[in-house]
């Protein structure tokens, strides 16, 4: 019963979003029969798709939204004004498979700048409380020091995080899984010195310290997971890196076309430290943004996240997993964590185009794949498919952040719904 209230809310949320879309378009047709009939700012929230500010400036927001359901006579320019911080702020309910639904606040400030050759620095945060009882707080900033001399790198983030394991390796199965809870302690920082243009590099320090580590589960669990593994209660792991960018991005949460980044990290995790054992991993991350067709604001994105470990025995919650990135984007149609190895490949690739002329309304089609390793010594196994599509709505136009929400579809049953504050990747 409970499994058929859970799908039910989840089929009611679709639609919901499938009928919000269909009443916006279906207001905007309406708009250009009566354009001439009253002023454009105005008309109701329904025909905020096509809208436009009069004058040269149309790109519209969800603020603008705001000022004409409150009948606010005011026009917001598109043009950015750099010297002073662009924020967004987001209360709200938000779903996905690894948390249910949550109740979150989400905000972001993007940093003034004098040189329109200077990178953006932003800093995002969230806090998050979750229908699994999960407690989620991170801080993660990218920042560019004066004439992007240095970019210095964060994410610290506590989570207590009650979550589904189903083991390791690709073939295991949705129903076989054990009920872990723990609490987290991530904190990882780089400093990077430019070396050439639009190159950096420089160390790092990453500490991942996992406490009251506990398993309930007794029935049913994976064939290869934890206990397999060699459960502990607590487990910490402090590397050293070693991290070369190439970065041509200027905007984090928006990338343009023609824009490029790869990002090359070694960590090596030592016992003098704190780590409970030495071992060593390489990541490889990397992004192009082309346009498609040549000449459109549509944006064809490619994605390739990959890591391998190279020695030494991590412990199971290091271990990489679906949606380990920074912002835990990667493998769309799967939960959070649903595989998991000693070595992991992965590659996506995203359509992004506009629906409405003013910028309000974007949309996506997407695939990946990815490949897990069960342990070391052994080849990855099959490759795990996911592919779905989304809207884009356009929360601030002065930082082009957009709400997003896409729907998943994996292997195995495995499917939902994916929010994200900026693009995905």
């Amino acid at each position: 019963m409970k499994a058929n209230n859970y799908k039910h809310m989840k089929w009611n949320l679709i639609k919901l979003t499938l009928l919000l879309s269909f009443f916006i378009a279906t207001g905007l047709k309406a708009q250009d029969s009566t354009q001439n009939e009253q002023p454009l700012h105005k008309k109701n929230i329904f025909t905020l798709g096509l809208y436009k500010q009069p004058g040269l400036d149309s790109m519209v927001d969800f603020v603008d939204g705001l000022y004409r359901v409150f009948n606010i006579n005011k026009l917001r320019s598109q043009v950015e004004k750099t010297d002073k911080l662009h924020y967004t702020f987001v209360p709200g309910v938000e779903y996905s498979l690894a948390t249910g639904f949550a109740t979150s606040v989400s905000a972001s400030v993007i940093l003034p700048y004098k040189n329109a050759l200077d990178n953006r620095s932003i800093i995002s945060s969230e806090l998050k409380y979750t229908q699994n009882k999960q407690i989620i707080s991170q801080v993660v900033s990218n920042l560019w020091l004066k004439n992007n001399e240095y970019n210095i790198t964060t994410n610290w983030s506590y989570l207590k995080y009650p979550q589904k394991d189903f083991g390791l390796g690709s073939s295991s199965d949705l129903k076989l899984f054990d009920n872990l809870d723990y609490s987290y302690l991530k904190l990882h920082q780089s400093i990077l010195k430019r070396i050439a243009p639009n190159t950096y590099f420089g160390p790092g320090l990453n500490i991942d310290y996992h406490w009251n580590i506990t398993d309930t589960t007794t029935l049913n669990k994976p064939l290869v997971g934890f206990n397999q593994y060699g459960f502990t209660k607590h487990s910490s792991s402090v590397g050293l890196l070693i991290n070369l960018l190439y970065d041509t991005r200027k905007s984090l949460v928006y990338p343009v076309a023609n824009s490029s980044y790869f990002n090359l990290v070694y960590r090596d995790n030592l016992s003098f430290l704190g780590s409970d054992a030495p071992w060593q991993t390489i990541m490889f991350d990397y992004r192009k943004y082309l346009p498609f067709p040549m000449g459109s604001k549509n944006i064809l994105a490619f994605w390739s996240y990959n890591i391998f470990t190279l020695g030494g025995k991590q412990p199971y919650l290091d271990i990489p997993s679906t949606a380990s990135d920074t912002y835990g984007n990667f493998g769309r149609g799967y939960i959070q964590g649903r595989f998991r190895g000693d070595k992991l490949v992965y590659a996506e690739s995203e359509y992004r185009f506009g629906i409405t002329e003013n910028g309000f309304l974007g949309g996506v089609l997407f695939a990946n794949m990815q490949s897990i390793s069960e342990s070391q010594g052994k080849p990855l196994q099959s490759i795990l498919p996911g592919y779905g599509a989304g809207i884009r709505i356009k929360l601030n136009k002065h930082s082009n952040t957009n709400i997003a929400i896409d729907y998943g579809i994996g292997q195995g049953g495995s499917k939902g719904i994916f929010m994200n504050l900026g693009e995905v990747f």
